[in-house]
């Protein structure tokens, strides 16, 4: 009896949980592959030609998840992701652009409440990419896709794969107000045509993000700002939920380039805001770029 009583509040929590958790894996997800917030100020401009491993560091908080109406639940929740992206932008010029070339691979942890935890690999992506550096402005274009490469489950929301091939295309800008390029404003947009999930045989909705940020270069090596972006699937699932996701966040970002070790590294913060049919937390982002 004595167990029975202790246990029973703790399943009865475990079954809610479920409750919430479960709507959420078989037709709430995010429709999105990308991750909204990984790139902050200048997220439009590519490097110059050469080699570069990035590392992306992402923390991400939760408490709450809200539904199609904006109605919170509690959940908590914590991932965090180390994501290596290998950059090669070429000398190879078309149309008065480099062509470039970059692939990544998530490494993720997982932990929600009344479901444990999981650590494993994501989805991969590669990408082809076009950049250009003219007058004010910096222009990048981009196709890629991510290959569902992660452990996918539909019952288990830990797991860190998504279980669908993506098409993703990409376009942005920056645009430097001044001839010393010390204030910058940036955009970057993102859209990803979901295939379908083999296992469940649905098809995510189309995904729209934007994500950019106004600039100030303290120094020629220090850069303050303020990020933010919007994340919206656009289109209505295929063999799934009615109800389209979407989100934004905003915070303060810090940037830094080290001539010495050939090193660049970001710091940002993003409090997320009008969250529907997903979660709702916190992102910290710590990103270090390494030229070769």
């Amino acid at each position: 009896m004595k167990l029975i009583t202790h246990y029973l509040p703790r399943l009865i929590k475990a079954l809610a949980l479920a409750g919430l958790v479960f709507p959420l894996v078989s037709h709430a997800q995010p429709t999105a592959h990308y991750v909204p917030g990984i790139e902050g100020i200048k997220a439009a401009t590519l490097p110059p030609p050469g080699v570069y491993l990035r590392d992306y560091n992402v923390a991400y908080f939760a408490d709450h998840r809200n539904d199609a109406n904006g109605n919170e639940a509690d959940l908590d929740v914590f991932v965090y992701a180390n994501v290596p992206r290998l950059i090669w932008i070429t000398e190879w010029k078309v149309l008065g652009g480099f062509i470039g070339f970059d692939a990544l691979i998530p490494l993720t942890y997982t932990d929600i409440e009344g479901f444990g935890s999981t650590f494993g690999i994501g989805d991969a992506f590669a990408e082809a990419t076009w950049s250009a550096h003219t007058g004010p402005f910096d222009i990048g274009l981009g196709y890629g896709i991510w290959a569902p490469t992660g452990d996918f489950s539909s019952t288990n929301p830990t797991r860190a794969g998504s279980g669908f091939w993506t098409h993703m295309f990409t376009a942005g800008a920056t645009y430097y107000f001044d001839a010393e390029k010390k204030w910058a404003i940036s955009a970057l947009n993102r859209y990803e045509i979901n295939l379908e999930q083999d296992s469940t045989g649905r098809t995510p909705g189309d995904a729209w993000t934007i994500e950019g940020g106004m600039s100030y270069a303290l120094r020629p090596t220090i850069d303050l700002g303020v990020v933010g972006y919007y994340q919206r699937q656009v289109t209505e699932d295929k063999h799934g939920s009615d109800d389209r996701d979407q989100v934004a966040g905003f915070g303060p970002e810090i940037s830094a380039f080290c001539p010495k070790v050939g090193l660049f590294t970001s710091l940002r913060y993003l409090y997320e805001l009008g969250a529907e049919d997903r979660l709702e937390g916190h992102t910290v982002t710590l990103t270090l770029t390494k030229r070769f």
